[in-house]
């Protein structure tokens, strides 16, 4: 029979709990309004959420320290246009706490004198951002390199970032643990890469890096000091006009982390520069390479020489097999003998492949088992 102490204690329970929700707040802000961003930031505690309404906010730049933190966009579209302003000379929002979440808004026009402005900069903690749109700044994202930082993005959109000195980047992560990026959307960036990361650890699924027509960007996706890095479902196209010749890069500037993996499976990777391009290149070392099931599309398309580890199963492929890759649809046709004929593939005893696929624009749709085809596509055109 528990005392009349514990009795007492447990039936303080509940209203304890009440008493912390009823400390969390919602802070509402309007453009133009009387409260500003940096108002909110100033007054905001740990739990709250940043409610902004829909409209330009124009030259709103704010720094939270905050944890728990929900900074949203509501009731439509919500824009922080910099204007030529920037918190800390950083950026449009500096973040600074564990589970922060960011969603439903737009960022634009970031600049610093450094050239280094960012839509967001990402410095400690944790941080998801989910909905969200980045264009027109020197870089969307620019994370610092602490330990215990993680990253997440989901369904978003990078484009038009960069200053064009191939030093700053649609996403730019730095030597952080984790980073997650799924069914978004990566576009034009100007002269640096659509994403380049950093990070330990490296999660890169459904999602569209495309440069397309004028587009500019220098590699696709780059992971310049290794670890361990696992893409798998994504369409990776590199437009005519690049400014390299490479696609995906691995170990550019040297192996940083304690394991070096790179996953590459099941996406389709599109080299559509008029001159034969590298699709993969992956520097000599201590690396654990695993690529199978991709589609390569491209003149004279195929991998860097001398790969060392588990290539095979991948498919040269030429533009009638898919639904209409002239479009950017590059679903398989209906009757293209590529269907179903991708290749059991394990790694570590976990069989590696993919329960959904990208959707334009910038996001996914989950996928019925069955059997699988090669490439980043699992639904036929019809």
């Amino acid at each position: 029979m528990p005392s009349k102490f514990v009795l007492a204690a447990l039936a303080l329970v509940p209203h304890l709990w009440a008493a912390g929700l009823a400390r969390a707040e919602v802070i509402a802000i309007e453009p133009g309004g009387k409260i500003s961003l940096e108002d909110a930031a100033r007054r905001a505690k740990d739990g709250d959420t940043i409610s902004l309404a829909a409209g330009d906010f124009r030259g709103e730049v704010a720094v939270f320290a905050q944890s728990r933190l929900t900074i949203r966009g509501v009731a439509g579209k919500t824009r922080l246009l910099a204007m030529g302003r920037a918190a800390e000379g950083k950026g449009i929002l500096v973040l600074r706490g564990q589970q922060v979440h960011v969603e439903g808004i737009e960022f634009r026009g970031a600049r610093v004198p450094d050239r280094n402005g960012a839509g967001i900069r990402f410095e400690l903690g944790s941080l998801t951002v989910r909905n969200c749109r980045f264009l027109d700044n020197e870089n969307g994202i620019l994370t610092a390199g602490n330990p215990g930082m993680t990253l997440t993005i989901e369904n978003s959109e990078f484009g038009h970032n960069g200053a064009g000195d191939g030093q700053s980047h649609n996403l730019y992560v730095g030597a952080i643990d984790r980073l997650v990026v799924r069914g978004s959307y990566f576009h034009h960036a100007k002269v640096g890469h659509l994403l380049k990361s950093r990070a330990r650890d490296n999660d890169i699924r459904y999602n569209r890096l495309t440069d397309e027509i004028g587009g500019r960007a220098s590699y696709e996706l780059e992971f310049p000091n290794g670890g361990r890095a696992l893409v798998l479902g994504n369409l990776i196209e590199q437009s005519s006009t690049t400014e390299n010749s490479k696609i995906v890069s691995y170990g550019a500037e040297g192996y940083r982390w304690p394991v070096n993996s790179l996953t590459l499976v099941f996406n389709t990777l599109v080299d559509d520069r008029a001159r034969p391009g590298i699709m993969l290149d992956v520097r000599p070392g201590a690396v654990r390479l695993v690529a199978v099931n991709n589609l390569l599309v491209g003149l004279a398309p195929g991998f860097s020489r001398n790969l060392s580890g588990l290539v095979e199963g991948n498919h040269v492929a030429g533009l009638d097999v898919f639904a209409n890759a002239i479009r950017d649809d590059y679903r398989l046709a209906h009757a293209s003998p590529l269907l179903g004929k991708a290749q059991p593939v394990k790694l570590d005893g976990v069989t590696l492949s993919p329960d959904a696929e990208y959707v334009h624009p910038r996001t996914t749709r989950s996928l019925a088992a069955g059997q699988r085809s090669p490439g980043a596509f699992q639904t036929p055109a019809n």
